[in-house]
């Protein structure tokens, strides 16, 4: 639902084409958004273990912020947290920089 909001505020639709009418709209969407080939933009997000699916609206997210582990943590915190979540975090983290650093 977070991502519904967004695309109707700032004029984007499914597809990710800007069909707004309002310069406001485009004001600051690069908060949310990264354009992409072909004058669309596309939601930045992190895919972490547990929410693969497609993305907000149908988008397909980007393979690059995709993580995925081997096996699941099985709903146990020590686990995720010690062996699953240890595996991803340093490229997460990575990820996560890039996109700050932008």
């Amino acid at each position: 639902q977070f991502w519904e909001v967004i695309s109707d505020e700032h004029g984007i639709d499914p597809t990710g084409t800007y069909h707004g009418d309002s310069d406001l709209q485009l004001d600051r969407i690069s908060v949310y958004y990264n354009e992409a080939t072909g004058m669309t933009d596309v939601p930045k997000e992190l895919r972490i273990p547990g929410e693969v699916d497609r993305g907000p609206q149908g988008w397909d997210p980007d393979p690059q912020r995709w993580f995925e582990g081997q096996s699941g943590a099985g709903n146990n915190w020590a686990k995720g947290h010690y062996t699953e979540g240890a595996e991803l975090v340093d490229s997460v983290l990575d990820v996560v920089r890039k996109e700050a650093e932008s």
